[in-house]
């Protein structure tokens, strides 16, 4: 649950630009932004996004209220947001877009006005941690001159642009695993590890830091370990800024959160799971390395234990085999397909099985989401909502919860959870779909 820096139930008015910077200017990057500009023109509608294109049900079924959520929580407005972020590649978002291939010319033609004057500002980068990328716009010294710089960015950048406030959702490749160390078990201690360049300090954490630190809300892509730190926790509660993360849920994991309650729900049981993917853009080649694919892999394999409950329900899902693989495949690009064959099994144990062949779009899938949560972020901020945003839940892999409890993988629970979340924020009833008409025709 996310705390509250205020009980009275306002929420701040939308007024002036929202900012949003996003580290790492490459696929999904130059597609939202693309995309955006492109919805904002009368080219496109935007298809995957709830805060554009979801209706929220309101009060009881005999009375039909169904508004879109745009209409019915103050989000700011597709023609008020601004773009930016940071590469170590010197491309602009026109160029990026056209080596990502992942929008065809002539959708990036349509914009491209807007593309080229987007340039990213210099990448705090260590290739301890992406060992398959390199380039030269990056920030010299060491992790307090990351920090420093990156703070001064957001700074200078709310300030040339007239910014009112600014949201920072991370859109960068998926970082070598690691674990919590002792450089980030609490604030004090991140502060000496940044004054010391400790190596134990990811880039993308030093990104978060200077989020908070300057009170941008902060959204994690990836499943690179940052805001799920004791050292980030306690610095948003400080600051009261809303976090949440981590991973974009997309292609095969989405399928996965989908189908999973599914066979729950009927309980229908599971022998085995088996995942293959492959992907040829820059993220198939950063996970093309073993120690980025770990850091994937951790949050992919979460989904199945959490929605199944094998504690549970053992003769189900006790004995359940899971296995991912991602395959770096150059000709893909950024069509990446998703292989899964599932050997479930049925009345009496007769064995069956279902194939799913996911050819699916990855940026396209992402892009939405990072609109999305940089909008649903931005409300969580002017509520006076910081810390996880577990109602957030719902667009990532590996849901940041607070310590004690468990992340909730049901796709359809987390929907319920954002919405309700929603229904509160405006003051109108949860919806239960307790449905008890034979006792209260008009109940909810």
């Amino acid at each position: 649950m996310a705390r509250m820096a205020r009980t009275d139930g306002v929420i701040t008015p939308v007024k002036g630009k929202l900012g949003i910077l996003m580290p790492g200017l490459g696929a999904v990057a130059t597609t939202f932004i693309a995309g955006v500009e492109s919805i904002r023109r009368g080219f496109s509608e935007p298809i995957g996004s709830v805060t554009q294109m979801g209706h929220i049900r309101l009060g009881k079924r005999t009375e039909p209220k169904f508004p879109l959520v745009r209409e019915f929580v103050p989000l700011a407005h597709l023609d008020d947001l601004v773009f930016g972020g940071w590469d170590l590649f010197e491309d602009d978002c026109e160029t990026a877009a056209r080596k990502a291939a992942v929008l065809e010319p002539r959708h990036i033609d349509q914009v491209a006005g807007l593309l080229r004057t987007i340039r990213p500002m210099r990448a705090a980068f260590d290739p301890t941690y992406v060992k398959r990328l390199s380039g030269n716009n990056v920030i010299p010294g060491g992790r307090r001159d990351w920090a420093n710089q990156l703070r001064q960015d957001i700074r200078d950048f709310k300030m040339r642009h007239g910014l009112d406030r600014v949201v920072v959702v991370w859109c960068g490749s998926t970082e070598a695993f690691t674990t919590p160390s002792e450089a980030t078990l609490s604030l004090a201690a991140l502060e000496r590890a940044l004054d010391e360049n400790d190596p134990r300090v990811p880039p993308s954490l030093v990104y978060a830091y200077a989020a908070l630190m300057e009170g941008c809300p902060y959204a994690n892509g990836a499943p690179n370990l940052t805001v799920d730190t004791p050292a980030l926790l306690e610095l948003a509660d400080k600051n009261q800024v809303p976090i949440c993360g981590k991973d974009f849920k997309t292609g095969q994991t989405l399928m996965k959160t989908i189908i999973a309650p599914g066979l729950k729900a009927r309980l229908i049981g599971l022998n085995g799971w088996f995942s293959t993917n492959i992907l040829g853009n820059r993220d198939g080649e950063v996970l093309d390395d073993p120690e980025s694919f770990k850091t994937k892999e951790e949050s992919k394999l979460s989904v199945l234990h959490t929605i199944l409950q094998p504690d549970i329900y053992p003769s189900l899902y006790g004995n359940m085999y899971h296995k991912v693989r991602i395959e770096y495949y150059p000709p893909r690009g950024d069509n990446k397909e998703g292989w899964d064959n599932l050997d479930i099994k049925g009345w009496l144990g007769y064995p069956m099985q279902i194939k799913i062949d996911f050819l699916c779009r990855d940026s396209i899938l992402a892009a939405p989401l990072v609109l999305d949560l940089a909008l649903f972020l931005d409300l969580a901020q002017r509520a006076g909502m910081y810390g996880i945003q577990e109602w957030l839940s719902f667009y990532f892999k590996s849901p940041q919860v607070r310590e004690g409890l468990y992340a909730e993988h049901d796709l359809f629970i987390q929907k319920l959870k954002l919405e309700n979340t929603l229904r509160h924020l405006m003051n109108e009833e949860i919806i239960t779909h307790l449905g008890l008409d034979y006792y209260e025709p008009n109940a909810t």
